[in-house]
């Protein structure tokens, strides 16, 4: 038995996540800013406990000490919530909507949790980053730059908890297209949400630093990596 806060629960991956960690006998807490979605979920799971607010918020890290102290402690935090946008007429609102959430909310959670991990000497910390993080997008410039900068702050946590010898893990989850209600139509390699779940549980349980989701999306990532930028530019 885990205790377990999956922080952006309501819907998608994180919803789905809760429920089979719940199903599992798993302590665990969620969040989300669709308070009606969340206490849905717990009428299904009773041994789920719900925090609802806006991670964006201030007050974020009070409902995360609360959560925790209602489940009993921290083993494992995943990070769900975090949003991608398509900004093509590259509106100001947008793009800082972007940085807010995935950057700076993001970076107030994380530090928490690792901090807390290396503190009590145990724990990890599982984050649903984004195929978007391997190459920039003039559609949602910075969507790809904050999945980017997820990507590489988790990679530096992953070392750090390796140079202090303690058992404290860092999962990076880099999805493609994901059946969610954002991608309702069909897109390349599309993987269903419970194929995603599945996934990213093994990767957790496994203590992955790096996976993909699904699997061929690491081909996606490869690529994209080395093709040159005068031949990105044009797809």
């Amino acid at each position: 038995m885990k205790r377990v806060i999956i922080v952006g629960a309501s819907s998608g991956i994180g919803k789905c996540l809760a429920e089979k960690y719940a199903y599992l006998k798993n302590k665990v807490g969620i969040t989300g800013r669709r308070c009606e979605l969340l206490n849905r979920l717990k009428l299904d799971q009773p041994n789920i406990v719900t925090a609802c607010f806006d991670i964006t918020e201030s007050t974020s890290l009070r409902h995360l000490e609360l959560l925790k102290e209602q489940i009993g402690g921290l083993d494992l935090l995943i990070i769900s919530a975090g949003g991608g946008e398509v900004n093509e007429k590259y509106e100001w609102e947008k793009e800082d909507r972007m940085v807010q959430l995935n950057v700076n909310a993001f970076l107030e959670i994380a530090h928490w949790a690792f901090s807390l991990f290396m503190k009590q000497g145990h724990g990890q910390l599982a984050v649903i980053s984004s195929i978007a993080a391997n190459r920039g997008n003039s559609i949602s410039p910075a969507y790809s730059a904050a999945k980017a900068f997820q990507t590489v702050y988790l990679e530096g946590l992953a070392i750090r908890a390796h140079k202090s010898l303690k058992p404290v893990y860092i999962t990076t989850i880099e999805p493609g297209f994901v059946a969610t209600k954002k991608h309702n139509g069909k897109v390349f390699w599309m993987v269903p949400v419970e194929k995603a779940a599945k996934q990213i549980i093994q990767a957790i349980e496994n203590k992955k630093t790096k996976v993909y989701i699904s699997k061929r999306w690491g081909l996606v990532a490869w690529f994209l990596k080395r093709i040159p930028y005068n031949m990105y530019r044009r797809l």
